[in-house]
């Protein structure tokens, strides 16, 4: 488990980064601060845990003999 965790670790920091890209002023109605706030916090989430599941996924996969 420690591996995922790791793998965890270091994929939040890549989407933390790749979301920091995206200009999400021009996104969102004005006035509607905590909303985008909220949505954008979900995103992320679920960005970090589907290519997080899709990594590791992939490497449970790959049999090496």
């Amino acid at each position: 488990m420690t591996g995922k965790f790791f793998l965890y670790c270091a994929i939040t920091f890549l989407v933390i980064w790749a979301m920091d890209s995206i200009n999400i002023n021009g996104i969102f109605k004005k006035n509607r601060i905590l909303q985008a706030r909220v949505l954008y916090f979900l995103l992320g989430i679920s960005m970090i845990y589907l290519v997080t599941n899709f990594i590791w996924d992939l490497f449970l996969s790959i049999k090496i003999v």
